[in-house]
């Protein structure tokens, strides 16, 4: 690749389209397979030069990093805050895959003072200790994990706990004691070293931490032979035997993936080894394209090879906080759609069907439920397993990107700061206009684009937005970040974060998933009005409005109003939540109309504050606060009566919009109950009739979206539509 051109090697003739990117993966040897594989790449005048392979001596050492266990133990902590459980801080019991001297077992291992370790096997050994003490057992855990090549027969015996030990797996049968009968929950006295291993995985405890090479547990249905790994045949378990209630997988192939799906639909919590372990691929993505940067600054005489060195080693710690961080995002993400999945079945359905006509999905192979399975769900309100929602979600990440490098998205000014901050600030403050020029730019952006995206918002979030819109994916993206500028949403997700593992985790999601709301609501105004100007104007033109709005949006609206959503703020903060963070909760949800409220103070030339009452004085007066209600209790289980409430919750949005309008357009000088009373009186008649109907409503009940119309054609008359 030399200076934006392909440079194919000599005789060799190209059959498909120019992509000179090719990396590899030196597994189980980084340190230094990973050398050889860069100096063959250097002597062949390959471009990536050194990072061809990642890892080495001038890469990162993920054993070193522990990357790989501290991206899966952030899956781990997600799923057991849902229990209700402080890793770091309760005791929680353990049954592992590997030993001590394995890159993610050992340093899994070490990630909490917390662990009681209670089993563990590898190749050599069979570890047991029925009751461990955990801070003894962690600083022998410690101790032995710095030791070269060490195993489970390194560990001091008198660091077990009465009635276990270290069992060499050549033994023909080992005697279990009382103590291991009952921490593995079994009546045997005696098992060979293959049945004591399936006991360890079906072991009652809190966790089965994966850090070692096999597959060992599968789905009733399936045979040894689907498993594809013989030398574990006569120790795999199945799915629905598990009796531990999370699952780790730090090591790749442990479960297949029907048996994840067993498990989990057995009540355990499980996403998938590619989404628990991703820390190591994603380290090794972060070094090859800070290579590629640095390489450009070596050409340019900016840098030696000593110094980029020297620099690599020197941001290993920024590199890793964003790796840590993005595998939080990851399973926070699943955790939120599996609670919330059940209530949009035909949502991931369309998904599935656009994956495998535009992005290779073969459900078949993937094990993800076919038609006639989603269209059961959808009757039986039963939405989608962890492990197939980290399927979708990983499809419609590689889908998301591969659309967005193909548009023009890229290239714009505003995701040039995501594209800087992608990279450790050091490389950052210094290398900045190399950035911009970076040869994998269109894809860096895309990528990074795409997986913020749907680790905020969801699997489904564009796919639902391109057929309810029928927005492109650039557009959607576009009007996405408009949204989250505006809202603020980081700074609100950060604040909700703060509190996981002090809440309750419903309330949590809750909490999260309004933030999401409104940001998707805030997207959806953006794309509806499709606007050209660039995404920082946009942001710019509404963000101070909408922060000046939301900072007086609790004296706004009428007495009854405050009051209805001063007693939900009460509700969430007996529930544990800050005042304030409770406050901002509870009032974001009528921050969807802080779009509308600043573009009719633009026009009127009326203070925010003004507007502001306006809007949420007509919900009062003409009953659509009332109304908006009646339409969110409304059923939505199939795809048209979900469609049907978001139509008629946006119809009623603009109806708002457009009675305040006439409002407004009376005078008064800014006296807005006296526009109200002018207003009410020129449309007395109107107003008795609505007062009417929703009476009989009232009295009848909201049961189907038919009363809904009848109500908001009333509406309409006071505005003068007929």
């Amino acid at each position: 690749y030399e200076e934006g051109r392909v440079v194919h090697p000599a005789g060799v003739r190209t059959l498909d389209g120019d992509d000179p990117y090719f990396v590899v993966a030196a597994d189980r040897g980084t340190a230094t397979f990973s050398d050889i594989a860069n100096e063959i790449a250097a002597d062949a005048g390959f471009w990536l030069d050194d990072a061809f392979a990642s890892g080495g001596s001038t890469g990162y050492d993920h054993k070193a990093l522990g990357i790989t266990a501290r991206g899966a133990w952030e899956s781990v902590r997600r799923h057991f805050m849902e229990l209700d459980v402080d890793v770091q801080s309760d005791p929680f019991t353990v049954v592992g895959v590997g030993d001590m001297s394995g890159d993610v077992f050992g340093n899994g291992m070490l990630l909490s003072r917390k662990i009681r370790l209670v089993a563990a096997f590898d190749h050599r050994h069979i570890f047991v200790d029925p009751n461990p003490d955990p801070e003894r057992s962690f600083k022998e855990r410690d101790r032995i994990a710095g030791l070269d090549h060490s195993s489970w027969d390194d560990y001091d015996r008198d660091a077990i706990s009465p009635g276990g030990g270290v069992f060499p797996r050549k033994l023909k049968r080992i005697e279990l004691t009382e103590e291991m009968r009952s921490a593995l929950g079994t009546t045997s006295v005696q098992m060979t070293p293959h049945e004591l291993i399936s006991a360890i995985l079906k072991a009652p405890v809190d966790l089965l931490w994966n850090g070692g090479i096999g597959t060992y547990v599968k789905a009733k249905t399936e045979t040894n032979d689907d498993a594809q790994d013989r030398s574990n045949d006569a120790v795999r378990v199945n799915g629905r035997d598990l009796r531990c209630r999370v699952v780790g997988e730090g090591g790749n192939l442990g479960f297949t993936q029907a048996g994840r799906i067993e498990y989990d639909r057995s009540g355990g919590r499980i996403l998938t080894d590619f989404i628990d372990n991703s820390g190591g691929v994603h380290c090794s993505d972060r070094e090859v394209n800070i290579k590629i940067l640095l390489r450009i600054a070596e050409r340019s005489g900016e840098l030696t090879r000593d110094a980029r060195n020297e620099l690599i080693e020197a941001v290993s710690d920024d590199v890793v906080v964003a790796i840590v961080d993005d595998n939080f995002d990851q399973a926070q993400i699943l955790s939120q759609e599996v609670a919330a999945s059940a209530d949009r079945m035909e949502s991931y359905e369309d998904l599935m069907v656009r994956l495998e006509a535009e992005a290779g999905l073969d459900r078949e192979i993937e094990v993800l439920p076919l038609t006639e399975t989603m269209l059961e769900r959808t009757r039986t309100g039963r939405g989608m397993a962890r492990p197939e929602l980290a399927v979708l979600l990983a499809y419609a990440k590689r889908h998301l990107t591969d659309e967005l490098v193909d548009s023009d998205l890229p290239e714009s000014a505003f995701f040039e700061s995501l594209l800087i901050g992608y990279f450790p600030r050091q490389i950052a403050e210094r290398f900045e206009p190399l950035i911009l020029a970076h040869p994998l730019r269109r894809q860096l952006v895309s990528t990074i684009v795409a997986n913020e995206m749907l680790n905020s918002q969801g699997a489904t979030f564009v796919s639902r937005l391109e057929v309810e819109t029928g927005a492109g994916a650039a557009e959607i993206v576009r009007a996405y970040r408009t949204a989250r500028g505006v809202v603020g949403a980081s700074a609100r997700w950060r604040d909700v974060e703060t509190l996981a593992g002090s809440l309750d985790a419903e309330v949590l999601r809750r909490l999260l998933a309004g933030v999401d709301g409104l940001v998707e609501t805030i997207t959806r105004w953006f794309i509806a009005r499709r606007g050209t100007e660039p995404i920082v104007d946009r942001i710019e033109a509404y963000r101070s409005g909408f922060v000046e709005i939301a900072r007086g949006i609790r004296t706004m609206g009428p007495k009854q109003w405050q009051n209805r959503l001063e007693r939900q703020v009460k509700r969430f903060v007996e529930l544990g939540v800050p005042e304030a963070i409770a406050m901002g909760h509870v009032f974001q949800t009528e921050l969807v109309h802080a779009p509308d409220i600043i573009d009719v103070a633009t026009d009127t030339g009326l203070p925010l504050s003004d507007v502001g009452s306006a809007f949420y004085r007509a919900g009062q007066v003409f009953h659509i606060d009332w109304l908006e209600r009646q339409i969110e209790s409304l059923p939505a289980t199939t795809r048209w009566q979900r469609w049907a409430t978001l139509s008629l919750r946006q119809e009623l949005m603009n109806l708002r919009r457009a009675i305040v309008e006439r409002v407004l357009a009376g005078g008064h000088d800014g006296d807005i109950g006296a526009a109200f009373g002018t207003f009410a009186e020129a449309k007395a008649i109107e107003r008795e009739r609505l007062a009417g109907l929703v009476g009989l409503l009232r009295r009848d009940g909201v049961s189907d979206s038919a009363a809904v119309v009848v109500a908001m054609r009333q509406m309409m008359t006071l505005v003068g539509r007929p």
